[in-house]
């Protein structure tokens, strides 16, 4: 590989990079977001005589994830779920 090939490999590593670091920021601004309405629907289900969490509603988010995502993105959404609700 010549020095041209390996600065031309730099930039692209250090681009995608870039580019990674700012959809990790926008990850972390959604599951922020996403944590915030989960907080609004908990406190509308225990105003109105409910539980806090919905098992049948977590089985179809698992669901959804694995669907998408593989086996992995049951992980994922377990994660999530614990992130927006707490351990159960």
């Amino acid at each position: 590989m010549t020095t041209t090939d390996t600065a031309g490999t730099a930039d692209v590593i250090a681009d995608a990079r870039a580019r990674i670091d700012a959809l990790d920021d926008r990850i972390i601004g959604l599951v922020q977001e996403r944590m915030a309405v989960s907080a609004v629907v908990q406190e509308a289900r225990i105003s109105s005589g409910g539980r806090r969490v919905n098992l049948s509603r977590e089985m179809e988010i698992l669901s959804h994830y694995r669907d998408a995502l593989g086996k992995p993105g049951t992980s994922l959404a377990m994660t999530l779920l614990e992130l927006c609700r707490g351990r159960i």
